[in-house]
């Protein structure tokens, strides 16, 4: 089997999510999975009808993997590796996520009007429009507010706005310098500030779970940011909500990240397509690298048994081809 994670980082640097493809490459070698990394710079794009079992990288055709990991920082978000991504479905590759869900999660937005619509609760949320009404803000949101830019990742562009004094100038300080910068506002949980969990879905399954606590009493859990991480043994509403979020924004590999909410129980903070596991692999002892691996051989062989069924019935239901055989006595 052969995957390729498409990044764009050098692998060998301390990049967001290189320690993880890494492990990618550690983990093929032992399960005998050919991983290779290839830079979205590297693909040419070529639209034909004839050429469906290749794809053109450094400006050669290349045969199809088995699948593919798109497996994007914040700064690979572009409509070239979004291009690439539905270059490779569009061949008949299986993609670990696709490009809708990837277009879908990355839009924050977009994320929580999903979930709402499906009955998954999260936070009150609402995209900023400049100039921005302080007041409608306060009476439906509340302060302390989040504000968030639209696609951001791993807690950056994210801050705990405490009053209106401070939102205020912040938005003076954005309708003076970038007024199309996309926001949301959304509503504080109190009871989980400074800490949260992730939930990392494989496959519509949780392999692994975390806590995350903010260092020195801050507000942002991200184990990237400094957040200590610690095991976390979830319990089955969380769990079905992780899964629920999953399957409603279609995500095959995914962390999705909650918070305790106000009486008990969790509100979904967000959802990730790139999620990295470092801090998770530490916390929870899974080797989340190979589960990830083996979800793929399990598609694999499924897809292999399926091909293997249709061809039986092929042969089954082909007509007879009308000679009559008789045997001489």
């Amino acid at each position: 089997m052969e995957v390729w994670i498409l990044y764009g980082d050098d692998i060998e640097s301390n990049a967001d999510l290189a320690h993880e493809v890494r492990r990618f490459q550690v983990e093929g070698q032992k399960m005998d999975v050919t991983v290779k990394v290839i830079r979205p710079d590297q693909f040419d794009l070529l639209v034909s009808h004839d050429a469906r079992d290749s794809i053109l990288i450094n400006g050669k055709a290349v045969p199809l993997p088995d699948f593919v990991f798109p497996y994007f920082n914040h700064h690979d978000h572009s409509y070239f590796s979004l291009a690439i991504v539905r270059q490779l479905e569009q061949l008949g590759v299986h993609v670990y996520n696709g490009a809708q869900t990837i277009e879908t999660v990355r839009d924050k937005l977009h994320t929580h009007q999903i979930l709402a619509e499906s009955g998954i609760t999260t936070p009150d949320t609402m995209l900023a429009k400049f100039p921005v009404d302080m007041k409608l803000v306060e009476d439906r949101i509340g302060f302390p507010v989040v504000v968030k830019t639209l696609n951001g990742a791993l807690g950056i562009g994210v801050f705990l706005i405490e009053t209106q004094s401070a939102f205020r100038d912040l938005m003076e300080l954005v309708g003076e310098t970038n007024p199309n910068l996309q926001l949301i506002f959304q509503k504080f949980v109190a009871q989980s500030k400074g800490r949260d969990l992730r939930l990392f879905v494989v496959d519509g399954e949780v392999i692994a779970s975390m806590e995350r606590r903010a260092k020195d009493g801050g507000f942002k859990a991200n184990y990237s940011s400094g957040a200590s991480v610690h095991e976390f043994i979830p319990d089955a509403d969380a769990i079905d909500m992780a899964i629920k979020t999953a399957q409603v924004l279609d995500i095959d590999i995914g962390g999705i990240d909650l918070l305790f909410n106000e009486g008990g129980g969790y509100t979904i903070c967000e959802a990730n397509t790139f999620p990295g596991f470092k801090g998770l692999e530490k916390a929870s002892g899974v080797n989340v690298a190979s589960k990830i691996l083996e979800s793929m051989q399990r598609r694999m062989a499924q897809k292999k048994n399926a091909l293997s069924d249709a061809l039986i019935h092929q042969d089954n239901d082909a007509p007879n081809s009308g000679i009559s055989h008789i045997s001489a006595e």
